[in-house]
């Protein structure tokens, strides 16, 4: 059963604990993490942090030793993804997203990796790290390879989470097909649609930066990941690669999309003049034939016949009718 949070840490201390090398987990204080750090062991400390306060940051650099540019950008919570390696300690910056109400949150998650520590701190929407907290304390084997470990487990967490995203984003699309082709021409449509590709190509910045950190963890050589965790990495950007290609073909699919449903109204509003233009021609003829009827010129043929008149109208229904038909085969009515 996963330990409850120690009611001692402040509110944005989620978990403080170190791991020993046998699979067994101890809640701990900050103040203690030098202490344990101390001990040559085989254990590791993890600490994870939401939104934390400089002072914790602070509290932390001081504990872990802490590089000073890495703390100077975990401050600051609008970092673009990275991965940086200060020797005896990485540094990362990976985006998170999480779906909430139907729509598309992001956040961050800067992740300090040590030799025997590693330090999670989320900021903006992020599912809770919990679960592979809980998957790492029911492996104990697995804590045998250090840090290594959890880190793998937290991107892990990350990339599968975007997986139920992508398929709530496909569904979406699915739907939108349909309003496409519809009859009428719907602008919110369209505003669907440009909505749904901005947080596809927002969810591709989050998910492209990623696959090359995770390949860099693969290919690293030092002794905070060792050789077996390394494939694990490798395991995690495949998923990353088929998240970001699927990404890519409905960021496709939606271009499309657009374009079809723009053409579609343009088609429509060509269908649209088309019988404006019909119905005006039909109103042309007899207009045309009654204004040159309609002369004050005294020496006009048919003007002084007791029929003129039933022939103009007769003839002016001829030329509406014939001119209807052709319309008509034309499909401009």
């Amino acid at each position: 059963m996963h330990a409850m949070k120690d009611p001692t840490l402040p509110l944005c201390v989620i978990n403080c604990a170190v791991y020993s090398r046998d699979g067994q987990r101890r809640d701990i204080s900050l103040d203690a993490i030098s202490d344990v750090l101390a001990e040559d062991d085989g254990s590791f400390v993890w600490v994870g942090l939401y939104e934390p306060d400089e002072g914790i940051l602070e509290k932390l650099q001081e504990e872990f030793g802490l590089h000073d540019l890495a703390i100077e950008d975990a401050n600051n919570a609008h970092q673009r993804p990275k991965l940086e390696n200060y020797g005896n300690s990485l540094f990362i910056v990976v985006h998170t997203a999480q779906s909430v109400d139907s729509h598309i949150r992001f956040g961050e998650t800067h992740l300090f990796v040590g030799p025997r520590y590693l330090v999670t701190v989320r900021h903006g929407a992020s599912v809770s790290y919990a679960p592979a907290r809980a998957r790492l304390e029911r492996e104990p084997g697995d804590m045998a390879h250090g840090p290594g470990a959890a880190l793998y487990m937290v991107l892990d967490l990350i990339v599968d989470n975007f997986a139920p995203i992508v398929d709530e984003f496909s569904s979406d699309l699915n739907e939108l097909e349909h309003d496409i082709f519809a009859e009428d021409f719907r602008k919110d449509t369209v505003r669907k649609l440009y909505d749904l590709k901005r947080e596809l190509t927002r969810l591709r910045m989050a998910v492209s930066p990623l696959q090359d950190i995770l390949g860099q963890l693969a290919r690293l050589r030092s002794n905070i990941i060792d050789e077996e965790s390394q494939l694990y990495f490798r395991d995690v950007h495949d998923h990353t690669v088929r998240i970001n290609e699927v990404t890519d073909t409905l960021r496709e699919m939606l271009t499309a999309a657009m374009s079809v449903n723009l053409s579609l109204v343009t088609i429509q509003q060509g269908e649209v003049v088309k019988r404006l233009a019909g119905w005006a021609a039909l109103l042309a003829a007899p207009t045309l034939i009654a204004s040159w009827y309609g002369m004050n010129f005294k020496h006009m043929p048919e003007l002084a016949g007791r029929h003129s008149y039933a022939v103009m109208v007769g003839v002016t229904i001829v030329v509406v009718l014939v001119l209807y038909g052709y319309l008509r085969r034309a499909k401009w009515l």
